[in-house]
Order: C-alpha cells, then sequence, then structure tokens
C-alpha cells in the first residue's frame, strides 16, 4: 500500500485478499476503495497538534493500528509513536507499551498514564481497516460488474456461418457498414443456390440489458452508508422526505464518532495534562448544522437557518 504504512500493517491488508480460485473482487480496484474510505474516514476531525510532529504518521497509525502511544524520549522529546500493548489491569484493559523503532538506540517500555498516553480510537483498542475493507470490496465488486455490463452493452448483434467463407463475407460487410458506407453488395455466399440464408442472427436488446446505471445508483448507497458510519453528513434524494426522516440518519451519523470523539478529547486532555503540549480534535464540520430545522415538501436541507 505504500508509506506511511508500516509493515505490519501491509502484512494484514496482503493478506485479505479473495483464494485466487475465485477471482470476484479486483484487488487493485479493492486498494483504490481502501485509500479512498481511509482517507475519508480521516478527515471527519480536526487535529490541532504539535507543529514537529510527523501528522500523516500519527493518523494513519492511529486509523489502522486503532492506538498510538504519546511519550518523552531523551532525543525527540514528546512524540507519537506506533507501539504494541502489554499487561492488563483488574479491568483487563492494557498496562504497559512497547516501542520498537530502528531509529531509536534501544527498545523503550512505559507504564501507560504514569509516564505516557495511550491515545486510542475506539474503546475496543481496534483501528477502522474492517470497517473500511467491508466497504471497499463491496464498492470493487459494484465497479467490477459496471465495467463487465458496459462491456456486454458493446455486444449488440451476433452472427453464425455454416462456413469460414460465409464468416468472412459476413466480417468484410460489417466494415462497410460499420465505416459509414451508405450501400454494402450482399456477396453470393450469403444465400443458398436457393436463395436462403446460410447465416443465422441473434441480437439481444441493449437497452434491456443496460444496468449500469443501476449498479452506480447502487455504489451511491453503499458510499452513503460508509458515510453514516464514519460521521459524514448525507441525504436520502428521496421526494417528500420529512425532517424526521433526515435527523435520524443525522443522529446515527454521528453516534459512532460521537463515540470516537470522546475517547480522541479525553487522550488528548490526559497528554496535555502530563506533557504540558496543546493536542486538540473536534468535528470539522459542526454536528449542530446536521439537524434539519426546516423543510418543505420534498425538499431537505442542513443548518440552523437558511
Amino acid at each position: 500500500m505504500g508509506a506511511p504504512y508500516s509493515y505490519n500493517i501491509e502484512n494484514v491488508y496482503n493478506s485479505v485478499v479473495n483464494p485466487s480460485t475465485v477471482h470476484y473482487i479486483d484487488n487493485g480496484t479493492a486498494k483504490f476503495y481502501t485509500r479512498y474510505f481511509l482517507q475519508k474516514a480521516m478527515s471527519v476531525f480536526k487535529w490541532e497538534l504539535p507543529e514537529l510532529w510527523d501528522k500523516d504518521y500519527f493518523l494513519y497509525t492511529l486509523y489502522t493500528w486503532g492506538f498510538i502511544a504519546i511519550l518523552k524520549t531523551d532525543r525527540f522529546g514528546v512524540i507519537p509513536q506506533q507501539c504494541t500493548l502489554t499487561g492488563y489491569n483488574v479491568f483487563y484493559a492494557p498496562k504497559r507499551i512497547t516501542v520498537t523503532n530502528p531509529i531509536m538506540p534501544e527498545t523503550v517500555e512505559r507504564d501507560i498514564d504514569k509516564d505516557c498516553v495511550l491515545l486510542k480510537l475506539t474503546p475496543d483498542y481496534a483501528g477502522i481497516l474492517d470497517l473500511i475493507y467491508f466497504y471497499a470490496s463491496k464498492m470493487a465488486l459494484a465497479s467490477s460488474a459496471v465495467n463487465v455490463n458496459l462491456l456486454n452493452s458493446k455486444l449488440a448483434y451476433l452472427f453464425t456461418a455454416k462456413n469460414k467463407s460465409v464468416a468472412e463475407s459476413f466480417k468484410k460487410m460489417y466494415d462497410q457498414i460499420a465505416s459509414g458506407e451508405p450501400a454494402s453488395i450482399i456477396d453470393r455466399n450469403l444465400l443458398d443456390p436457393d436463395g436462403n440464408k446460410t447465416w443465422d442472427f441473434f441480437s439481444q436488446n441493449l437497452h434491456e440489458n443496460y444496468i449500469a446505471s443501476d449498479i452506480l445508483a447502487d455504489m451511491r448507497k453503499i458510499e452513503a452508508m460508509f458515510d453514516t458510519d464514519i460521521g459524514v453528513p448525507n441525504t436520502d434524494k428521496r421526494e417528500r422526505l420529512i425532517t424526521d426522516e433526515v435527523n435520524a440518519n443525522n443522529i446515527e451519523t454521528i453516534t459512532r464518532c460521537e463515540l470516537w470523539l470522546e475517547e480522541l478529547q479525553k487522550s488528548c486532555k490526559n497528554t496535555q495534562n502530563m506533557f504540558g503540549i496543546e493536542i486538540n480534535v473536534d468535528w470539522r464540520h459542526d454536528p449542530d448544522k446536521m439537524i434539519v430545522t426546516n423543510t418543505q415538501e420534498g425538499e431537505s436541507y442542513y443548518g440552523k437557518s437558511r
């Protein structure tokens, strides 16, 4: 997947593929949507980080691993680091972190909430790669279906010929028609001595078999479902959508991310108290504006007022 992923994340990502005997998902497309959805999820919150911190490293570690340690080092000062967790307390929460970084001369161990802060995204210490993969695989499958349908829509006619000579005559005639010639002379080989056809013709109703538009609409619905899961406002485009229906979706949208934000803000406060540095996180978009305050028939919008 490329930097700034660690090799651990690379291994996890590359192992989440389908059996080689059943290629029902284009892994290249799946990777595209994985990157797209991950970056979209990382944009939900707005961060204020110390100037010397690498924001990309911080965010990718937090969202893929689910947690990141904040600790003080002799050489680099207070920095965020990918870590592993060891030990547990009476509530089965981790007690210590271990940092192994080739730039550091030795392995670093710290006690959580004593000489380091463990900043976590979710209460269960998990990242969101499972959520990302869930939607990325569906989008990749739908995208492949669109490609297949578009390709099949090019096959409007199918001819069968009794011999190679008849087939070649048909190719020549079709080339003349396709090139725009106003008339085409039929070869005698296309008819038998009695004037009967020496070929059969099949056609498909392209309009009837064209479903790419429906699949693209489904892809928009899949992305809207993902947006709801990560806290991005989205509305149903149906007519006569009433205020309560819109607000119900918006409440569902912010519910999970409110849980994430509570965890992050708690960790940020602990970091400020322990190390005296400024680190803050909040909604990128005001959740109050996600509540519809007025609707007209067939219309809905976000915000407190127009």
